[in-house]
């Protein structure tokens, strides 16, 4: 059963799609394949967090949040849509690692590039998220 925000892995889990904008949801809803993300539940992959630190537990996590969306948008047939969403989930999870380095972060240097990383790609995202209002369903 797919809902409107996610798609079910195999242990029932959904991958969170809402960091997509409507656009590439509708396009993973509609492609020819919707089924295909069954047992690419990420979580069981990453396996047990157990006896890592704070900042090890949040950099998973924000690659756990990236990666469902990020391979649901490759069920989408339209190559110029499926890289605009999937360039969208691949940069707000690289937001999210960049935050886990400020965070937790001691070099000035690689904070420093955390927030350059933030900021670039919030102007990307932004930049891609318009053309997906503007095109998606048109191809």
């Amino acid at each position: 059963m797919h809902g409107q925000h996610g798609q079910t892995g195999q242990h029932g889990q959904m991958a969170d799609l809402s960091i997509l904008p409507q656009g590439c949801r509708d396009a993973i809803q509609q492609s020819a394949a919707p089924d295909m993300m069954q047992g690419m539940d990420m979580s069981g992959m990453m396996g047990s967090m157990e006896g890592m630190d704070e900042a090890q537990q949040a950099s998973m996590q924000a690659m756990m949040e990236m990666n469902g969306p990020m391979m649901a948008t490759h069920t989408i047939k339209d190559p110029d849509l499926a890289f605009h969403c999937g360039m969208i989930a691949h940069h707000t999870g690289a937001i999210a690692m960049a935050e886990v380095e400020l965070q937790y972060g001691d070099d000035e240097q690689s904070k420093a590039l955390a927030q350059e990383i933030i900021d670039s790609q919030r102007q990307e995202i932004e930049e891609m998220t318009a053309w997906v209002e503007e095109n998606a369903g048109q191809q």
